[in-house]
């Protein structure tokens, strides 16, 4: 019962840190399923270990700096981040399915989804407040806002792999976090005054 739940824990932790950056999970994951050379940290099920292979690690430190140079360039982050509206939610999906715990102890379909939505979800919520660090800063806070969002998806994609349970309580604070500045956001209607006169 404890596996399952650090399994599941792991799984949010891996997605919600793929919403803000897709490649640093991924690549975590495929560091951990390759090392130790002689017992690996984790172990991937199929068709998911092809991410401990050497030429898919290569081809996402690849794709990992690229990201981490368009990301911290104003008007560029934003078309990344178009772009990545189809990468991230995508590599939620895979991370929390590729979870040999969860995998086995829930359906592959349900457990894509839900990797889905919550990567979906934080990469939402990083889409909609960006263009304001870009407008209030002239840009400038770009760089600063994109470091930021790297180090908290290599911390929160470590403390994944290393201690679920933790992992799955910070994805959670930061779901919740999200949520709330979307909706301070939002503008609120107020009603219309009538005037007598």
């Amino acid at each position: 019962m404890i596996q399952a739940i650090a399994g599941i824990a792991s799984a949010f932790g891996l997605a919600s840190s793929a919403g803000l950056n897709a490649y640093i999970p991924l690549l975590l994951v495929a560091l951990a399923a390759r090392f130790p050379l002689r017992d690996p940290l984790i172990q991937l099920s199929e068709p998911y270990d092809i991410l401990g292979s050497w030429w898919a690690i290569g081809l996402l430190t690849i794709l990992l700096l690229i990201e981490m140079t368009v990301d911290k360039i104003p008007a560029v982050d934003t078309l990344n981040d178009t772009i990545q509206t189809f990468i991230r939610p995508t590599a939620g999906a895979i991370l929390f399915a590729a979870n040999a715990d969860v995998i086995t102890d829930i359906h592959p379909a349900l457990a894509l989804a839900a990797g889905l939505l919550v990567a979906g979800g934080v990469h939402t919520t990083k889409t909609a407040l960006r263009p304001a660090v870009t407008a209030t800063t002239a840009g400038t806070g770009n760089w600063f806002v994109s470091t930021v969002e790297d180090i908290v998806a290599f911390f929160v994609s470590l403390i994944s792999l290393l201690i679920p349970v933790m992992a799955g309580l910070i994805a959670l604070v930061i779901l919740v976090w999200a949520i709330r500045r979307v909706r301070r956001r939002q503008p609120r209607h107020k009603p219309a005054r009538r005037h007598l006169f």
